[in-house]
């Protein structure tokens, strides 16, 4: 079977359902988690650092830097949930009965809303987890852990080494003695807004409920209301 057609057979299986979208940001040490464990939870990159201590696991993964991927190889092959991989990393991961490869060189679209046939990165892998949950049929995605504020030199996508703990995410391991690259806000807020827009077109919804998040593109709303939970 084709990565296509497996792609195409989870179209819509959560069609109407909720889906919780885990970044990577510091603010998930704010919160208390352990909601996650009733919910439908999407995990993106080095997610795995915080399994343990966040006392959850996601449904579904997204990984589609090369970099990351690189970094993460053992770790990914680990986890035992469905995971989506980029195609250009199709080498070190190669698809099984959880692993799917994903189109990210030439992208059919800005926003794509049937992944069968490759998604647009975005420059951040939220936007390329906001599509998955869109050909999974998710009616709301609620992003939690989306800080959108970083700590770094030089300009934006430019590769450089982390020495010394990471400031900008969940985990000070998370790049420390690693290359990462350097975020880009504008281009990934230019991501959001065309995900926000797809979204709604049809009827469906993206929450912010980052704790603390920089990000002004998506409605927001306190991550205790939206999941019921004591103030």
């Amino acid at each position: 079977m084709t990565g296509e057609i497996r792609l195409r057979r989870l179209q819509d299986r959560h069609c109407n359902q909720r889906a919780v979208l885990v970044a990577n940001g510091p603010s998930l040490n704010l919160m208390r988690l352990a909601f996650l464990q009733r919910e439908t939870a999407i995990g993106v990159n080095k997610i795995f650092l915080g399994i343990r201590k966040f006392a959850f696991y996601p449904r579904y993964y997204i990984a589609v830097n090369e970099k990351v991927i690189a970094q993460s190889v053992a770790e990914i092959k680990a986890m035992t949930c469905v995971k989506m991989i980029s195609q250009r990393s199709a080498g070190l991961l190669p698809e099984d009965a959880l692993t799917y490869h994903i189109e990210t060189r030439n992208p059919p679209a800005r926003f794509c809303g049937d992944i069968s046939r490759g998604i647009h990165e975005g420059w951040t892998v939220t936007y390329a987890a906001l599509q998955v949950a869109y050909h999974l049929g998710f009616k709301e995605v609620v992003i939690i852990g989306m800080d959108h504020r970083y700590h770094f030199t030089g300009a934006p996508n430019e590769a450089h080494r982390l020495d010394g703990p990471d400031p900008n995410h969940f985990s000070p391991d998370y790049f420390s003695g690693h290359t990462w690259d350097n975020p880009d806000l504008t281009r990934s807020e230019e991501s959001y807004c065309v995900a926000r827009s797809e979204y709604e077109k049809d009827g469906r919804r993206i929450i912010d409920a980052t704790v603390g998040g920089a990000c002004t593109v998506f409605e927001k709303a306190d991550y205790r209301h939206v999941f019921g939970l004591r103030q």
